[in-house]
């Protein structure tokens, strides 16, 4: 629980003491209403933070009742992935009377100040990947605010949900591997996500088992113009490799042109694959094409995307479960669900459906 210098539960009254400042100006900063210089809402929040205030109202609810809503915090709502996410909560949370307050952080320079005003208006709070830092997720259990973290490394005291994302990675490079590709690149930054660092870890660990060297992963955003971006980048190097004479048809310069693209998500696979056509390269007879997420467009695209089925919507169900099992004591000991995923084989890999030995579902 947040604290005071008495042990209690902290109030506006000790942020205030820390922060050197009168209960009306920390007042204002907390509602957001009237004129505070930066430099004053600077010392506030600070002093908000290093106690773990959560405004009384927050507390007063929490004693006699509750909101019956949760705090959803995305990092981003671009692409196709978070609708899907949404659609499950919602559903969820819907039939089981709760509201929902979505907050999304890309852009917002103060998000820890944002979610802790969030807190004071939900029961509890679902953080989904990088949304917030590890800083700012603590901080919140360390107020009793009760925290799901989905498609996140387990965080102590708080429930945890994502997908299966290193075994099917390394399936999948394992089929590529098995029909003869071994110039693979993994596309896409594992920095950006746990669930991304996962599939390169995945990706990395069956080039090894073949006594192969792992390439570092292409460190692209997980957007479609990222993916024309690399692909047109793949273009103009095999271009410039023929006009010199230095690079034949398996050649770019004096390194080998890949033979298979390993894609941390759908978008960058998508936007790949038709940038390369575009450019005159043949998939995937001259280069395979691999996504992750099966969003719609992969089955109806020609050739069809190869790529690894997240159960987006049932992830997202799953999350408004486990916050409600919290919120309303049902469970007290936090819980990690890992759901599984499925490599779903199409023709941008290169390989008919239902050859080889890899189980995995054929489109």
């Amino acid at each position: 629980m947040p604290s005071g210098p008495t042990g209690k539960p902290a109030t506006i009254y000790d942020v205030a003491a820390l922060a050197q400042l009168s209960i009306a100006t920390v007042s204002r900063v907390l509602q957001g209403t009237g004129p505070v210089s930066a430099k004053a809402r600077e010392r506030v929040d600070q002093a908000a933070q290093q106690l773990n205030y959560v405004p009384l109202r927050a507390a007063r609810s929490l004693a006699v009742q509750r909101h019956e809503a949760h705090g959803l915090v995305l990092p981003d709502l671009a692409g196709p992935f978070y609708g899907d996410l949404l659609m499950g909560y919602e559903r969820w949370a819907g039939e089981h009377g709760q509201s929902v307050v979505l907050t999304v952080t890309h852009g917002n320079p103060h998000p820890a100040k944002t979610v802790r005003d969030l807190a004071s208006r939900v029961d509890g709070i679902v953080v989904h990947g990088n949304a917030l830092g590890l800083g700012v997720i603590q901080d919140l259990r360390r107020a009793n605010v009760p925290v799901v973290v989905v498609a996140h490394p387990p965080v102590t005291g708080c429930d945890s949900v994502r997908t299966e994302s290193a075994a099917s990675a390394e399936q999948l490079t394992t089929r590529l591997l098995d029909h003869g590709r071994q110039e693979l690149l993994f596309v896409g930054d594992p920095a950006s996500s746990y669930d991304v660092s996962q599939r390169y870890a995945g990706f990395a660990k069956a080039l090894g088992a073949r006594g192969l060297k792992v390439p570092e992963p292409e460190r692209v955003p997980l957007t479609e113009a990222a993916g024309a971006a690399f692909a047109e980048q793949l273009l103009a190097a095999t271009a410039a490799g023929r006009r010199t004479g230095s690079g034949g048809p398996d050649r770019v310069g004096s390194a080998r042109r890949p033979d298979g693209l390993v894609c941390a998500n759908d978008e960058l696979a998508l936007a790949a694959v038709q940038t390369l056509r575009d450019g005159g390269v043949a998939v995937p007879e001259d280069i395979v094409v691999t996504g992750w997420d099966d969003v719609m467009a992969a089955r109806y695209v020609s050739p069809g995307l190869t790529t690894v089925r997240q159960p987006m919507a049932e992830l997202g169900r799953l999350a408004a479960q486990r916050l409600h099992e919290r919120v309303s004591g049902e469970r007290t000991r936090a819980r990690n669900d890992v759901l599984p995923t499925e490599v779903v084989l199409r023709q941008s890999c290169g390989t008919a459906p239902g050859d080889g030995n890899n189980p995995a579902v054929n489109d």
